[in-house]
């Protein structure tokens, strides 16, 4: 059977839609935000450093908008929401920190879960009433050595490595996704949650306070090995434009899922387990403070 070729090219006229990436400032979330707005789309970046926003957002070509977003402070992550009027086609969540020390956000959660998983749970749900089309949240093949323990969050009995911690992290995103898309179709809309992931691409995600040598030799690899931007932005537009059941899994069809072109891929048994998925939900609802707003149609 002939591999899928799909590309940017191929992404419908957006015109008159409305897109949210977060974390679009460098890296996935750049290339993402480049094509959505190449695209037509009215394409919002949702950064923390508007600053870093602002010199992206010039590079790109088409209607886009620098807005401020830290989602490791769910006040800054309501304050987005509460700042948000009119429809929104796509939201994209594709922000995230890798490999820290262990840290915490400002309302105390472990700094990678509370960043790539709570802070976009809180931001989906609150923006929800206005989303008409998908939510994609974008996860990682470190998802299958993850191990979510919700009673210790914190690894307070288990230890803390940067490791552990990311892979849950992306488990969670993948759980989320699938508890999200049951709680869509209970209410009877026509809303998809789908999760994706880049392969190996070129980016900064990581190497922030690492040592210098190690961040070199990640960016010497990433320059021979890794895919760019927009190829690792791939699975996620495919996702978010292309016709697929809700809670589908997008990521690279080449070996290990490191490089290609977007296809359907697999899941570990974890992230397929909606028992879990529903336990994590009802844990972050109590975490954050922000319940799902829809109501479930008989």
């Amino acid at each position: 059977m002939a591999k899928n070729r799909w590309t940017a090219d191929d992404l419908p006229d957006l015109t008159g839609r409305t897109v949210v990436v977060t974390g679009a400032a460098s890296g996935v979330g750049r290339g993402t935000a480049t094509a959505f707005a190449a695209a037509g789309a009215r394409t919002v970046l949702a950064v923390r450093d508007v600053a870093a926003g602002e010199r992206a957002a010039a590079a790109m070509s088409g209607t886009t908008e620098v807005r401020e977003l830290d989602l490791a402070d769910l006040a800054s992550v309501r304050a987005f929401a509460e700042g948000w009027h009119g429809e929104l086609d796509v939201l994209v969540n594709n922000a995230g920190v890798a490999m820290t020390p262990h840290r915490h956000t400002a309302d105390g959660f472990e700094l990678q879960f509370g960043t790539n998983h709570l802070g976009h749970f809180a931001l989906t749900n609150l923006l929800l009433p206005s989303i008409t089309g998908r939510v994609v949240t974008v996860a990682s093949g470190a998802h299958k050595a993850g191990v979510l323990d919700l009673d210790d969050l914190d690894f307070a009995r288990s230890g803390y490595t940067a490791v552990k911690a990311y892979g849950r992290s992306k488990l969670a995103n993948l759980l989320f996704t699938l508890e999200l898309e049951r709680r869509l179709r209970e209410a009877g809309t026509s809303v998809r949650a789908l999760s994706a992931h880049p392969g190996y691409t070129a980016s900064n995600l990581g190497t922030k306070g690492r040592n210098k040598y190690l961040v070199k030799l990640v960016h010497v690899a990433g320059r021979y090995l890794a895919q760019t931007e927009l190829q690792g932005a791939l699975p996620t537009l495919y996702a978010a434009t292309q016709d697929l059941p809700g809670a589908s899994y997008v990521g690279p069809d080449g070996r290990f899922e490191m490089h290609g072109h977007p296809a359907l891929v697999g899941r570990s048994a974890a992230a397929s387990d909606p028992v879990l998925a529903r336990r994590l939900w009802e844990t972050s609802e109590r975490l954050t403070g922000v319940t799902f707003p829809l109501t479930a149609t008989p």
